[in-house]
């Protein structure tokens, strides 16, 4: 057994998740064949590159990867509420930082 890693949940996701591989890959815009390579562990070739695994996590509403990546730097993914990312949205657009709640 190995121990899993990014593109290894991804190519879990690709392969065996709810929507056909190659519907994915149309709706990417990438051909199958190409997808296939970014998202083998072993294809030391091709690369999965970061904007492709956003789309990936977005049509599939699977934040497995993320998740994953988190955790490997310690971090803990928490969804937000509605109401926080409108904040966050609002302080991108002004260039500030969020406001610090307190929670307990």
């Amino acid at each position: 057994m190995y121990r899993k890693n990014v593109t290894r949940i991804v190519q879990d996701i690709v392969l065996d998740g709810e929507r056909p591989a190659k519907q994915l890959a149309a709706e990417i815009g990438k051909p199958y064949s190409t997808l296939l390579r970014e998202v083998n562990p072993f294809d030391k070739n091709a690369k999965l590159g970061v904007e492709t695994l956003l789309q990936i996590m977005k049509l599939t509403r699977n934040v497995a990867p993320l998740s994953f990546m988190a955790q490997e730097m310690g971090y803990t993914l928490v969804p937000t509420t509605k109401a926080a990312r409108a904040e966050l949205s609002f302080c991108s657009v002004q260039g500030g930082e969020p406001r610090a709640k307190a929670v307990g």
